[in-house]
């Protein structure tokens, strides 16, 4: 259903961090000017300038957990529960890709019996041993990716994504990833990378455009960087990097709880109607397109879609009504999950050719409603964008080592900004 919600706004956001570069006041000024509204929440607490200190890095040491045993029972349980999820219930500080590793090495046994299958399901009574197996390795190579790194500690690693980069290597995309730069920042050297797909995954994905790195977790032999979420090609912004085990498995355990905050921003090719409000609609696999994800009502029941929600506010509606600034808050993390959510609601995000918010769309909303003197630039900008309009701007989280709650924001890139000044410019 789409329902009207509570108003919210970036404002509620009480402490945010930039980076500490010298270009970052620069940075600063620029996305205030061109994002007033959106800003006043940086104004508020622009005051506090660092991030606080992790007390308890030292005490906290690097473990590899390999050869640890779990003997138990299954309790009574409701419903269906995967081995993999069991096991991960019952053991802290192991990521569920290690508990994959060692289902599918035959290191897990059921009632005496080696079980495989990481889907398998475990019933009340069942016994359970497990041994946690070695680190597996994964295959990507170091390379020197220049990288915006907005925070960095001794257990994680906030990075700015560019858009067009993508987050691991995977068929078709070897090379020039997130990972391969993250290796190299990190010193670690060439590693084997297995890239295997989850079988019959009932894993939730962590955000609109994020997927809990499982089976592709990025781990080397002792200082093991993992991928904790993902965002899209084309999408830019805040993604968090775990550099241990332990805040792996912190970090993941917040995105399956949802109590990780995270804040979109985007430009849609329309206004949305009402101008804020929660959209409750599952989303599944589109089945006229196996690449792209579909918003399907009624779908719960049938399997076929899986439950999202999403929460949604106007920030700024532009050339009367042809483009809008919004603000999109999740409360689930299903897989393009905005795209999907705004193609419902026919306001596709700008850009997002796979959605509908085709270039052709944003010049036909735009060309009559801009003034003739801003026209062909605005223009050329719309043809120009290769990528939806979307900016993971905020990202917060409960730190996995000093359990302090950190926020971080950073400024959209150049493309948007650009066009959200020409249109702001335009309508004045």
């Amino acid at each position: 259903m789409l329902s009207i919600s509570p108003s919210f706004s970036l404002t509620s956001v009480k402490s945010l961090r930039f980076p500490s570069s010298s270009s970052s006041s620069s940075s600063l000024s620029i996305f205030i000017s061109l994002f007033p509204k959106v800003s006043k929440f940086i104004r508020a607490s622009s005051g506090i300038p660092n991030l606080v200190a992790c007390r308890t890095t030292e005490n906290i040491p690097r473990v590899n957990n390999a050869g640890l045993k779990l003997e138990e029972t299954v309790d009574a349980v409701k419903g269906k529960i995967r081995l993999d999820s069991w096991i991960s219930s019952r053991i802290n500080g192991i990521s569920r890709a290690r508990v994959q590793s060692s289902i599918r090495l035959g290191l897990v046994t059921v009632n005496g019996r080696v079980v495989d299958k990481v889907s398998h399901n475990v019933k009340a009574g069942d016994e359970v041993n497990c041994t946690i197996s070695e680190l597996q390795p994964l295959k990507a190579e170091p390379e020197d990716i220049p990288l915006d790194i907005v925070y960095e500690d001794k257990h994680v690693l906030v990075v700015n994504k560019p858009a067009h980069m993508v987050v691991h290597p995977a068929p078709g995309n070897p090379n020039g990833t997130l990972v391969n730069g993250i290796l190299h920042h990190c010193s670690l050297p060439c590693v084997a990378y297995s890239n295997q797909e989850e079988d019959d995954s009932d894993e939730e994905t962590f955000s609109d455009d994020e997927e809990m790195m499982t089976s592709s977790s990025l781990y080397s032999a002792s200082v093991r960087p993992g991928i904790v979420h993902r965002l899209d090609k084309g999408t830019s912004g805040l993604l968090v990097v775990a550099k241990d085990e332990h805040s792996h498995a912190h970090l993941a355990e917040q995105f399956k709880l949802h109590t990780i905050e995270r804040v979109y921003i985007s430009l849609t090719s329309g206004v949305p109607s009402p101008s804020q409000g929660r959209i409750e609609i599952p989303i599944g696999r589109d089945s006229s397109n196996r690449i792209r994800m579909a918003a399907i009502p009624g779908s719960l029941s049938s399997g076929r879609a899986r439950y999202a929600a999403s929460r949604y506010k106007v920030i700024e509606t532009f050339a009367g009504g042809g483009s809008a600034l919004v603000e999109w808050r999740l409360e689930t993390g299903r897989t393009h999950q905005i795209r999907a959510h705004a193609k419902y609601m026919g306001v596709p995000l700008l850009g997002d050719e796979v959605y509908g918010g085709t270039k052709s769309m944003a010049v036909s909303l735009l060309q009559k409603r801009v003034s003739r003197s801003d026209q062909e630039q605005i223009l050329e900008l719309v043809s120009r964008m290769d990528r939806p309009c979307l900016h993971a701007i905020v990202l917060g989280f409960e730190h996995p080592c000093t359990g302090d709650i950190v926020k971080f924001s950073c400024p959209p890139p150049s493309d948007l900004s650009k066009l959200v000044g020409l249109l702001r410019r335009s309508g004045k």
